[in-house]
């Protein structure tokens, strides 16, 4: 189930936009360039191409719901979907069922199942093509054990068994000031230590070399500089790379409607959400409960949206020509190969280059014909 608001009603076309594109869960994308055997290539090579289109592949309950073996079992669909790389919910061991308080990071058992069918999902995906997002939680992390000041911020009796050196001051260790924002619920890892990034970068090398994940996600990165984060990227190498920063406009646009409904989209501008960053430059991302939990209108409605992207060959550089924009229209040209509408104004592209490629409630989209 999906908690979505349906003040959407009242809501016209461009204050909904600003939704889009002031949405408060930010990801900065990176890339490196890495090909499957990790042997350097072009620097920044899939940034440029622009041509990714990313799953959020989880919501905030689905650690309830056998996740894995559930997941296995759509991986196909979510190839023929279109879809490049499918973003996990965080692998290792947690306090938290969500996986967002990490413990023993060396443990891939978790509330979403066992390392087998992690492994099972991952080799799935890997035989379909989707490569497999890690969410990589290093900010912080529950400790085992009572050390300085009384606080569980002791690692003992686990993989990466650190002592108080390796949590910084503001949050109760004896390490050095954080170098970013604080996380108060528990720990936050000082990524100034030496020993403390060797670890990371190892761990990271064993999800990316052994575990079979090939892309990350790094959850909290304003908690810590941004140069620990290039160092670990340098060292892993993952093909491609978000960061999860807050609020911050960037180049992807998501539509995040979560069971927590912290930032509820309106429930009846999902399509017209997703005939905007389906068409438009971006790296645009889909959430698992719109396709999959929706009903299969939803979800072919999407899967069309995304093969227009493909076969247009629209991507994060696309211009863009804005023709409309008023509270009840929106249109647009993105790179002179597709013309869409937003709202219930009437509107459609003149010249005979264009046909009619998709249309549901509220929006429509066109595709250029013409010879190359």
């Amino acid at each position: 189930m999906v908690a979505i608001s349906d003040e959407g009603s009242r809501m016209g076309v461009v204050e909904w936009l600003d939704i889009i594109l002031e949405w408060p869960e930010r990801q900065v994308f990176s890339t490196q360039g890495f090909d499957e055997n990790n042997q350097q290539t072009d620097i920044g090579a899939a940034v440029r191409n622009g041509r990714e289109i990313l799953l959020q592949a989880f919501n905030w309950e689905s650690h309830k719901y056998d996740w894995w073996r559930n997941l296995e079992r759509k991986v196909p669909d979510i190839a023929k979907s279109g879809f490049t790389s499918a973003w996990l919910p965080p692998p290792t061991q947690s306090i938290a069922p969500e996986g967002y308080l990490p413990q023993n990071l060396y443990s891939i058992n978790s509330s979403y199942g066992s390392e087998h069918l992690l492994e099972a999902l991952l080799q799935k995906m890997k035989q379909y093509k989707v490569r497999a997002m890690a969410d990589i939680v290093i900010n912080h992390r529950a400790g085992t054990t009572q050390g300085h000041g009384g606080m569980y911020n002791r690692y003992d009796g686990i993989p990466l068994s650190w002592d108080e050196r390796a949590v910084t001051s503001c949050t109760g260790g004896l390490g050095n000031r954080s170098t970013g924002d604080n996380f108060h619920m528990v720990p936050n890892i000082d990524h100034t230590q030496h020993f403390v990034r060797t670890d990371i970068t190892a761990w990271l090398q064993w999800l990316r070399n052994s575990v079979g994940f090939q892309d990350f996600r790094f959850d909290f990165a304003r908690g810590y500089s941004p140069k620990y984060v290039k160092e670990y990227i340098e060292e892993a190498k993952p093909i491609f790379s978000v960061g999860s920063i807050g609020i911050l406009a960037t180049t992807m646009a998501h539509i995040w409607n979560t069971t927590k409904a912290h930032w509820p989209f309106p429930s009846d501008h999902i399509m017209e959400g997703y005939a905007y960053i389906l068409t438009h430059p971006g790296i645009p991302t889909v959430f698992y409960d719109h396709v999959y939990d929706l009903g299969d209108s939803i979800h072919d409605q999407i899967v069309k949206l995304i093969d227009i992207r493909k076969r247009q060959d629209i991507n994060s550089r696309s211009s863009i020509r804005i023709l409309e924009a008023q509270p009840n229209l929106y249109s647009a040209i993105i790179g002179e190969k597709v013309c869409m509408k937003l709202g219930d104004g009437s509107w459609c592209p003149t010249g005979r280059e264009w046909t009619l490629a998709a249309s549901g409630h509220r929006y429509a989209v066109w595709q250029n014909d013409a010879p190359s």
